[in-house]
């Protein structure tokens, strides 16, 4: 296991049969908990990775004994039946909408680590023997933020959410509207930092460029004249989904560039990324300037360019992967009803 970098892995699958128990359920009538697996667990818990499972079992059975030790809570979208590995490895990384390079895989039998490789090779494995494997770099974040603490109750928030959803019998935006969502904008500031390098580490799927910026570059940014540096948070009925939005804009004179804009995955739905870009439209159109934003293709980031689409934006110039976009700014759309939306 190596090439991986800090703080990569976003959730943890566990098989369950002689990884985080010794003994086989279905067979040995009870299981033994093993204590180091359990410390893992609530140790990356409280880093902000997120933990599922991946095992050959009986649903009912291997959920009472995880339950019956305290530990059912701390596992999102739990895969147990008779699937192969690789299929519910790859069901957790869908349903936690993340890719599967942030996906690390710990089981005790080298056939099923093989499976899973050979399917997705992206998966980082680990033997159920070399646990100390989790307190790697790859597992660690650089900072612990107030999201990170909280990231395994939002996403319990969103299962709420789309299981709502699911029973809502009108359209999608009368289901949104029933959220009471509050989109926040606002100029970043040094508590917020921290927060916004994990956002440029952690989003892929919504990064118009993928590139990553660090605390320190970020701050400097900040504190530029020549520079906007924004971040979004939302909150809807279940709670809050956190800072989930970022955009640096370079303030020229002529035009403003767009140099990068992300937001979180677990928003992906909620259109909120058209609204802070015609947020900042609208703000170049009062300063009399024009808008360009940077995009670059990483084979990930499609939804980002759909976004600009939508917004309005074409494109300018294009050089490989790297594109040029142009805002209409006699496009700027007022925010959705289901939204209410407030800059600070």
């Amino acid at each position: 296991m190596t090439g991986l970098k800090r703080g990569q892995i976003k959730c943890v699958v566990w098989d369950l049969d002689h990884t985080l128990w010794d003994g086989i359920l279905l067979e040995d009538g009870d299981v033994t908990v093993r204590p180091e697996a359990v410390a893992h667990i609530r140790r990356l818990d409280e880093l902000g990775v997120l933990h599922s499972i991946a095992s050959r079992n009986d649903p009912e059975a291997a959920m009472a004994r995880l339950k019956q030790e305290g530990l059912d809570h701390y596992f999102l979208y739990p895969q147990i039946g008779w699937n192969p590995k690789s299929a519910s490895v790859k069901q957790v990384a869908a349903c936690l909408n993340i890719g599967l390079d942030a996906i690390a895989f710990v089981d005790d039998q080298p056939f099923e680590r093989e499976e899973v490789t050979h399917a997705h090779p992206a998966v980082t494995t680990v033997d159920a023997a070399d646990l100390d494997a989790l307190a790697g770099e790859g597992f660690t974040p650089r900072f612990v933020t107030d999201e990170s603490r909280v990231r395994r109750e939002m996403y319990a928030g969103t299962i709420v959410r789309d299981q709502a959803e699911q029973e809502h019998a009108g359209t999608s935006e009368e289901f949104l509207a029933t959220l009471g969502m509050r989109f926040t904008i606002a100029a970043a500031q040094t508590e917020d930092l921290q927060r916004a390098e994990e956002l440029t580490v952690r989003t892929n799927q919504l990064n118009s460029t993928g590139r990553t910026y660090s605390y320190e570059e970020l701050d400097e940014l900040r504190g530029s004249d020549d520079h906007l540096l924004l971040v979004a948070s939302l909150t809807d009925r279940y709670g809050g989904y956190g800072k989930i939005g970022l955009a640096l804009v370079e303030l020229g004179e002529s035009h403003w560039h767009l140099r990068m804009m992300l937001m979180s995955c677990r928003v992906m739905s909620r259109g909120v990324g058209t609204v802070l870009l015609n947020h900042i439209m609208g703000l170049a159109a009062e300063a009399g300037a024009g808008l360009r934003a940077e995009f670059v293709e990483t084979g990930r980031n499609r939804m980002m360019y759909v976004t600009y689409a939508f917004a309005g934006f074409t494109e300018a110039e294009r050089d490989g992967d790297h594109v040029v976009l142009e805002a209409d700014l006699a496009r700027v759309q007022s925010p959705p009803d289901y939204l209410t939306v407030e800059v600070l």
